[in-house]
């Protein structure tokens, strides 16, 4: 019976009901050794409903080195389904589980299959629940996989109980947690009642001792003789506590019968043939198993040996001497080896060795990679740096802290990377692997620290190189010029391309060098380096291909054509799991659906980005997609929400000296400014970003929002630098050729003039957005809202009602009220009664929902979207049953003919 445990119970029922009902629900409880979380794991499982199914997994503290094995406990009994999975989810998931050869190393894939593979699980009957004790203990790789499925259970029919000690194991975020405390005086009185008869001053004091610890109760309970439950002897003070629990009863056993609990001790997952051969090695007596359940610390079942309580464990190991404990994972090591488990023998003969050893260290680095090939990266760390330990060799070992590093930070642990890049560092003498170790520091820089040191470093390293190695120069040199455009330094972007250009390469060294002409004004050189990188564009599939391709367009001016390579370079990452850079690439995605129109989706794909980029380390992406954010609120109009994201991406990328993301951060305000008429407030916020203010003359936010900047000015009557803006706008559209791009120069010039030249200019833009099939439909209502108050206001009142309507109806699809409301008004004064805004459907639908919505309408099956967002297809299902009813539809088709416009 749990006593005292009332919330307990009661939060642990709410969450198995979650399971039967479809709901889905994760909880971590946390507490001290000995209060009871295994007796609630348990308890959680006596509650289950009799159509739940229930699945284990418990970490080892000698297998937290070991990629996906606690995934492997938990999974394996449901491992069946796997076929019903996603390709790409299927075989990432067969290769962590060690099912099949590693087929991919995307971390995202692995833990979405999971997700995958535990509702489909789930939806065979009642419901699933997942219990898994010592999370603290838990491989990195089965962590993350784990917790990146608990924070997506809603609607699966899967609930997890996730059971870990205080003090110990990883900060837990966005999973509820609940605290086990120790039990109050009178519950842990009634429990010592019940464990034996004993003197009431005997109970008070055992439960004073104790701090109401349930395990230290019991065992009190137990180790205490008559006389003193009885009160006739004294208790002894302190009593014992955690590992002193039980060593007293370790050091009781026959000498001969230890080796056999300290090779359970170091086994670790219980393996009795495994626990026997090593004890054997070490001298164990025939009848050490015996003596080991007699005295209570340990029960054979089967195949299985159970110590009695983790803290078994402890007071063996702490009991050992550092020799006997070398022997024993020798011995494990041994056995092990034997059996052909290479990953387990690897780390137990590290374990074993005292001093270098490049054997060991040679082991371990084997089986990083193996690790590192099936997504476990923060496993492939820990390996690769304890490799480094044992390594003699000083330049195989800071070639070793290199990988370490690199693993740990493409697995979300951006502290243990730069920790072990600083000691690689130190090592390394040879040029090739400190321009290797410069560029990873360089990318450490840029992804979460300072963008312009990121930029200098990347130089330097680029330098090391140069002669030697051309082409790892330019592909340092192509990370430095990404630093450089996110900094915004004009000036080292020209450098960079110049030194780019004497460079033997093809692709690369076009965007790099082409960006570098076309910011030195020298179009002729850039545009056709740039343009000559454009036409391979079509045979690019590689995500990082297709954002240096969309760089390249932007440098044209074709912001539209960048939008549309960034779209396809998002697709590209998520069907390759992308690890360690999808965040950053969700980034530029978000991006381009703003600048495509697309507000909702590119919200709802921020949104994502930010939750993955916070949940994997990285510090800088937030900003980029907080002020992406800020820029959607904007044309909505939702003043709050604009300026709270603004200021939060203003908080992470001007002390980072981010300029890009500042710079769109500004922009966001401006843009609100303008949305709501403040033309003169829109006009000084956009001057700003050319001359003072965050991310202040960032090349790529001057120019994206010059046609805000020529609207704003025009409004305000600020005609001179109106004028200006348009001929730096021209400037930099010469080499576009894009219809959006020559609609939106052509609607700028129009802002400019007057009479019929004006009107003749706005129809013109009119025709190119309506000629450029994949243009932004939030920019041409804008040029026929432009249109529409020029016609209006030159008394061709009934010639403007035309665009005026059209404008309205786009922005109120589009959910940009401010802009909507403008135009109604302008319509209403041309003399026609304007009907109330439309509710808007989309509205009503999640981040989640407008993401399936969005694929769902484009074509894509429940697997395809599944495997696209990291989830499962039931997940997937269970979302399309709610948005049919929300937008009033009942097919795929109905439902795209709806979307497609909007999204």
């Amino acid at each position: 019976m749990l006593r005292g445990r009332e919330t307990e119970r009661e939060a642990v029922a709410g969450l198995v009901a979650a399971a039967a009902d479809g709901t889905g629900r994760a909880l971590v409880l946390r507490g001290q050794p000995g209060v009871g979380k295994s007796a609630l794991l348990e308890y959680a499982a006596g509650a289950a409903a009799p159509g739940t199914r229930v699945l284990r997994a418990t970490g080892s503290e000698p297998e937290q080195g070991l990629a996906f094995a606690a995934l492997h406990q938990l999974l394996l009994p449901v491992t069946g389904g796997l076929d019903a999975l996603p390709e790409p989810q299927r075989d990432a998931v067969r290769g962590a589980l060690g099912l099949a050869p590693a087929a991919s190393d995307a971390r995202f894939l692995v833990s979405a299959g999971a997700l995958s593979l535990l509702t489909e699980a789930a939806a065979d009957g009642g419901g699933l629940l997942c219990l898994v004790d010592d999370l603290q203990w838990s491989d990195q790789a089965s962590l993350d996989a784990l917790l990146f499925a608990a924070r997506r259970l809603t609607g699966t029919g899967v609930a997890m109980l996730f059971a870990m000690r205080d003090g110990a194991g990883p900060l837990v975020r966005d999973v509820p947690e609940l605290r086990v405390g120790d039990l109050d005086p009178g519950s842990a009185a009634e429990l010592l009642d019940e464990r034996a008869p004993m003197a009431a001053p005997v109970r008070d004091r055992i439960v004073a001792l104790t701090g109401g610890n349930p395990l230290a109760l019991r065992e009190a309970a137990d180790l205490l003789t008559a006389d003193q439950l009885a009160g006739r002897a004294p208790l002894p003070d302190p009593l014992p506590v955690g590992p002193a629990l039980f060593g007293d009863q370790v050091a009781r056993l026959p000498a001969a019968a230890r080796p056999l609990l300290l090779a359970a001790a170091v086994e670790g997952q219980g393996d009795l043939d495994l626990v026997l051969r090593a004890a054997g090695r070490l001298g164990a007596s025939a009848d050490a198993l015996d003596a080991v359940e007699a005295a209570g610390l340990a029960e054979a079942d089967g195949a299985r040996l159970r110590l009695r309580h983790p803290l078994v464990r402890s007071a063996v190991y702490a009991s050992a001497g550092p020799a006997e404990r070398r022997r024993a994972h020798a011995a494990l090591a041994g056995v092990l080896g034997e059996t052909g488990d290479r990953d387990r023998a690897a780390w137990h003969r590290a374990a074993a060795t005292a001093g270098r050893d490049e054997e060991a260290a040679a082991g371990l680095a084997a089986a990083a990679g193996r690790a590192r090939s099936r997504g476990g990266y923060a496993d492939a760390a820990a390996a690769l740096a304890r490799s480094a330990d044992l390594t003699p060799d000083r330049a195989v070992r800071a070639r070793r802290l290199a990988d370490a590093a690199t693993a740990a930070w493409l697995g979300g642990r951006p502290g243990q990377a730069e920790s072990c890049l600083a000691a690689a560092r130190e090592l390394a003498g040879d040029p090739a692997l400190r321009a290797d170790l410069l560029g990873l520091r360089g990318r450490f820089e840029l992804n979460s620290g300072d963008a312009d040191e990121a930029r200098r470093i990347l130089q330097d390293a680029a330098e090391l190189v140069r002669d030697s190695d051309p082409e790892r120069s330019l592909e340092l040199l192509a990370d430095a010029s990404e630093a450089a455009a996110q900094v915004g330094d004009h000036a080292a972007i020209i450098e960079i391309g110049r030194r780019a250009e004497a460079l033997p390469g093809g692709f690369l060294r076009q965007v790099v060098a082409g960006s570098g002409a076309m910011l030195a004004g020298d179009h002729d050189r850039g545009a056709p380096l740039l343009r000559a990188a454009l036409e391979s564009a079509d045979g690019l599939t590689q995500a990082a291909e297709l954002l240096w391709a969309s760089a390249a367009a932007s440098y044209l001016g074709e912001a539209d054509a960048a939008a549309a390579l960034i779209v396809r370079a998002g697709r590209a990452a998520r069907g390759s799991g992308m690890t360690g850079q999808l965040p950053v690439v969700l980034e530029y995605v978000a991006t381009a659906e703003r600048i495509s129109g697309r507000f909702a989706l590119s919200a709802a794909i921020a949104e994502e980005g930010l939750a993955l980029a916070r949940e994997t380390g990285y510090a800088n992406s937030p900003a980029g997609h907080l002020a992406n954010l800020a820029a959607v609120a904007a044309v909505q109009g939702r003043r709050e929400d604009c300026e709270r994201y603004a200021q939060e991406a203003l908080a992470i990328a001007i002390p980072h000296r981010i300029g890009l993301r500042a710079g769109v951060a500004a922009y966001a305000l401006g843009l609100l400014d303008l949305g709501l008429g403040r033309f003169a407030a829109a006009h000084a916020r956009f001057q700003g970003m050319v001359t003072a203010g965050p991310g202040a003359g960032h090349p790529t936010s001057v120019w994206r929002s010059t046609p805000d900047r020529v609207e704003a000015a025009a409004a305000c009557g600020e005609t001179g630098a109106a004028r200006d803006a348009v001929a730096a706008y021209e400037r930099w559209s010469a080499a576009a050729r894009t219809p959006e791009s020559q609609a939106l120069l052509a609607r700028c010039r129009a802002l400019l003039e007057d009479g019929d030249k004006a009107v003749a200019l706005y129809e013109e833009a009119l025709r190119l957005h309506a000629a450029d099939g994949g243009g932004s439909p939030f920019e041409a209502a804008r040029t026929g809202l432009l249109y529409g108050e020029r016609l209006r206001r030159a008394q061709r009142t009934s010639e403007a009602r035309g665009p005026l309507r059209t404008a309205a109806d786009t922005f109120q699809r589009l959910g940009a009220a401010p802009w909507a409301r403008r135009a109604l008004n302008e319509l209403r004064a041309a003399g026609e009664r304007a009907a109330a805004p439309a509710p808007d459907a989309l509205a009503a639908l999640t981040p989640q929902e407008l993401r399936i919505a969005r694929l769902v309408a484009d074509g894509a099956s429940n697997r395809d979207v599944a495997a696209r967002l990291f989830l499962s297809p039931r997940t997937v299902e269970y979302h399309l049953y709610k948005i049919y009813p929300k937008l009033g539809v009942s097919s795929r088709t109905e439902l795209a003919r709806l979307v497609a416009p909007v999204l």
